[in-house]
């Protein structure tokens, strides 16, 4: 009996065995990019089945959460004062962005929606501001002036309205990354507009390999640095492509909410490593308001964060600063 038990049980585990191992042969380097959120993503993981479906299905329901440019989405009709109601993906980034707010000063603020579309970079076309009207749309904007009671947005004025662009890409890659953690797939790249999570290893044993691009005017696709990442999330957020000039004078895209006024310092990117990718897009955002010594400050108090900052130079170059923590 014991020897039909030990035979039983050698069975089982050269099965087991043979299960496993022709799992692992099934397993490849599966690939998925395309449009969204008007901008591109690129996804790669390893995985025995695909996941493509679930992908889309995934980024599909962030759009329609948190995209201004759905105009059935929830911030949609939040904004045009249609309804108060959330759901779930709301919320969450919601609390997160009035947290980030608070902890920078509010260089960071999901309000200053009526600033981005006045001065041209939003979900409408701006027209010529002028002084007067940054004044009168201050009025409106500020993250305080906005709050959650249950699960209605609750607003101080109905004019006030609420752009997610800066961080909703971070939370959209968090959504997948969460996605491929419960189906057990361990080794994957994330990466949307710019933003990314990277988890185990690429298929040829190395970490995966991520870009930080050199500041241009142009499209190109010269590197700064390249990192070798795992399990990490990185955000990365500049002035250097969304633009325009007028009369001579350039307005960079990064609206800072308290002059209603874009931005005018020397830094030109800012790649933030945090725990989660919603966090980095933010702190991104927020450190392109604050500019290099204010940002410097903030990171002083969150050592679960590190940055690396590109700033225009003299005569045309670049000089770059990196908490003593970021890769090198």
């Amino acid at each position: 009996m014991k020897r039909i038990i030990q035979l039983l049980f050698l069975v089982f585990l050269i099965v087991g065995t043979i299960v496993i191992v022709g799992r692992k042969q099934r397993e490849t380097l599966r690939n998925l990019s395309g449009p969204v959120f008007g901008t591109e993503f690129k996804i790669e993981y390893v995985s025995a089945d695909t996941l493509d479906g679930a992908i889309h299905a995934e980024l599909e329901q962030v759009n329609r959460s948190l995209s201004m440019f759905a105009p059935t989405s929830v911030v949609s009709r939040i904004n045009e004062g249609s309804s108060d109601d959330t759901d779930e993906m709301f919320r969450e980034v919601f609390c997160l962005s009035q947290q980030i707010s608070q902890q920078t000063g509010g260089a960071f603020d999901v309000t200053v929606a009526p600033l981005v579309n006045a001065w041209g970079f939003g979900f409408k076309q701006g027209t010529d501001v002028s002084a007067a009207q940054v004044d009168s749309m201050m009025a409106f904007v500020g993250y305080r002036k906005v709050k959650l009671a249950g699960d209605k947005v609750v607003k101080d004025d109905p004019r006030l309205m609420l752009d997610f662009s800066s961080v909703a890409k971070g939370y959209a890659v968090d959504r997948v990354a969460r996605l491929f953690e419960s189906r057990g797939v361990k080794d994957f790249m994330i990466e949307i507009g710019g933003e990314v999570v990277a988890r185990g290893r690429h298929p040829e044993g190395r970490p995966w390999k991520i870009g930080i691009a050199q500041p241009t005017d142009s499209d190109g696709t010269a590197l700064m640095k390249i990192l070798e990442v795992k399990d990490k999330a990185i955000a990365t957020s500049g002035n250097y492509r969304r633009f325009y000039v007028k009369n001579g004078k350039r307005y960079a895209h990064t609206i800072d909410p308290h002059s209603g006024c874009p931005v005018q310092h020397d830094l030109l990117s800012a790649t933030v490593i945090a725990p989660d990718c919603a966090t980095a897009d933010a702190y991104a955002t927020a450190f392109m308001v604050m500019g290099k010594e204010k940002a410097r400050k903030v990171l002083a108090g969150h050592p679960e964060l590190q940055a690396f900052f590109i700033l225009a130079g003299k005569d045309g170059k670049y000089e770059t600063w990196n908490t003593a923590g970021f890769y090198e």
